[in-house]
């Protein structure tokens, strides 16, 4: 198998050198070439056809933004974020994966090439991605008018690479009485709370950062935390957020897994919904909803960044049906609305 060709593009020549270290250090990495700022990565693209690109945020010229924008409408390719940003600014790094980056690392504070160890593997990944030119995927329906949620289902959605465009293609087709949901997306505790924000900044219901006790209402969405817990739902008199610190499974905490069969547990009406993403995790847990009586969906391979986790589920049998990211949020709904008013229109 031939070896993921990348281009380095950052503003510093010592981070350059320690990024091209870094990747070089793996066998299956080629870095072809390096650039210092957008023009200079404009031409090198051309010249060098890479697989991937590895960018970084603050550069002269333009910033990594405008040029990361340009890049997937005129030349889509997958790109990992690479910047002092992607740590403290979260907007920053939010920004660039909606834009269309695959994934991003932060810089290290103290600069070393062993900080990078994570970078190979988001660059492996990222040759495997799919990269769609911006505005070539169809827009998301309109949340509907008139709804009526079941007030006993409830939703949980699982995501990873990829989940930040598929969360916000999904979310803003719900209206603001949409069902409870809980959603465990694979991102860094730094980044958990701005993404909740900026959910609830672009969609009709409430978005939040899920805390232990909350209680699962109508018209809420409640994002697990990164980091250091798993989000649950616990039963009782109602369905409320639990988080509960233990190991990672399936090498992620939180786990969507773990999520999915918490709500079993509820004995409830419920939806699982698996979108895009690299791994497996969630397919266990979306079968046991379906087979507890759920009704669960998939994002289809042709929409997905990623088709990892949806492939696994559907794989499993965990999948009832496939369905491109454009149609999944007219799908939930129906499937969560109140057995005395399906209709979603």
């Amino acid at each position: 198998m031939s070896p993921v060709r990348v281009l380095v593009v950052d503003d510093s020549l010592t981070m350059r050198g320690l990024i091209s270290a870094a990747l070089k250090s793996d066998p299956e990495i080629e870095v072809v070439g390096t650039a210092a700022d957008p023009i200079e990565a404009r031409a090198a693209i051309k010249a060098l056809n890479p697989d991937v690109l590895t960018l970084d945020v603050e550069m002269p010229n333009m910033n990594g933004l405008e040029f990361l924008e340009k890049i997937m409408r005129l030349r889509p390719m997958p790109v990992v974020m690479v910047s002092t940003l992607t740590a403290a600014g979260t907007d920053v790094t939010l920004a660039a994966l909606e834009i269309g980056a695959v994934d991003a690392v932060a810089k290290p504070a103290v600069a070393s090439v062993d900080a990078f160890h994570d970078l190979i593997g988001k660059v492996k990944m990222a040759a495997r991605s799919r990269v769609r030119a911006r505005g070539d995927t169809p827009a998301a329906a309109e949340a509907p008018r008139t709804y009526r949620p079941n007030p006993n289902h409830v939703l949980a959605i699982g995501s990873s690479t990829g989940g930040v465009e598929a969360l916000l293609t999904v979310l803003s087709g719900f209206p603001a009485n949409c069902p409870a949901t809980v959603i465990t997306q694979h991102m860094p505790a730094t980044f958990t709370a701005s993404f909740a924000a900026r959910l609830d900044r672009v969609c009709a219901p409430t978005v939040t950062e899920a805390v232990d006790g909350a209680p699962l209402k109508p018209g809420h969405i409640y994002l697990a935390p990164g980091g250091a817990t798993h989000l649950e739902v616990a039963s009782g008199m109602s369905p409320r957020c639990r988080l509960v610190v233990s190991d990672p499974v399936n090498g992620h905490r939180p786990s969507v897994d773990v999520m999915f069969e918490s709500v079993v547990r509820l004995k409830r009406p419920m939806t699982g919904v698996i979108l895009t993403g690299m791994g497996k995790d969630g397919a266990k847990g979306l079968l046991a909803m379906r087979e507890a009586g759920g009704r669960t969906l998939g994002q289809d391979e042709a929409t997905c960044v990623v088709y990892g986790m949806p492939k696994a589920a559907f794989e499993l049998g965990a999948v009832e049906r496939q369905l491109p990211l454009h149609r999944l949020s007219p799908a939930i709904l129906e499937l969560c609305a109140d057995p005395a008013a399906r209709s979603v229109a």
